[in-house]
């Protein structure tokens, strides 16, 4: 397949072969890998007091009957002011666990539909020797992220950890760096446009294997 390529500061067309990603997006498993990914990132921290936990006493304020007044058992009532909160959110883990394969499946897929929507830059990095901001916002205006009608993300995939490209990237806003073993279907859909470099779309090729291909018997059986 002819994708993107960003090679010596030149953006231009090149060939790559896309056969381990295969071709068809899986939809519901892509969905249920980024809705897992999207929970598990929530704390679950949040946290309200019942009545039975508020600050006070538990005397009944006035009489039952013959005050003029309604009904009140005590001043913790979720009725009134500074009372308890009736079902209120508690601490709690938001934790799905998806098997290993489905996961894989899923950054396969995800990787697929950015092939199918020219949403790949196969990219060369082996000029930030240090740290610079000028030469990432160069990198990002050649390829077209923020520009108008252009994906205002990115994300910068890599074969291995290279500090230098992390540091000139890491202030730039949607932009995401991660590394072949460590990016997920998450990290591809809500990336944008990806920037990555050959070696880095080799491994994870590798990471999550080859796709299947539906073969049709002959004779219609």
């Amino acid at each position: 397949m002819k994708v993107k390529t960003y090679t010596g500061g030149k953006l231009s067309q090149g060939e790559f072969d896309t056969s381990s990603f295969g071709e068809k997006v899986l939809f519901k498993t892509l969905k249920s890998s980024i809705v897992a990914y999207q929970a598990n990132q929530r704390l679950g921290t949040a946290k309200t007091k019942g009545r039975s936990e508020v600050h006070g006493s538990g005397k009944k304020p006035w009489a039952q009957k013959h005050t003029g007044q309604a009904r009140a058992g005590d001043k913790k009532s979720p009725l009134w002011r500074g009372g308890g909160t009736i079902f209120g959110p508690v601490p709690r883990d938001y934790r799905q666990d998806l098997p290993i394969r489905e996961r894989r499946v899923a950054l396969r897929s995800a990787l697929a539909g950015k092939f199918n929507d020219g949403e790949v830059v196969v990219s060369d990095f082996e000029s930030f020797s240090a740290p610079s901001s000028k030469s990432a916002r160069k990198v990002l205006a050649d390829t077209g992220v923020g520009a108008v009608g252009q994906p205002r993300r990115a994300l910068v995939l890599l074969a291995e950890p290279r500090e230098n490209v992390w540091k000139s990237f890491r202030n730039f806003p949607g932009v995401t760096v991660r590394t072949a073993k460590d990016v997920c279907a998450y990290d591809v859909v809500a990336g944008g446009l990806v920037l990555a470099e050959k070696s880095a779309l080799e491994l994870v090729a590798q990471r999550v294997g080859p796709a299947k291909t539906s073969t049709k018997r002959e004779g219609g059986a």
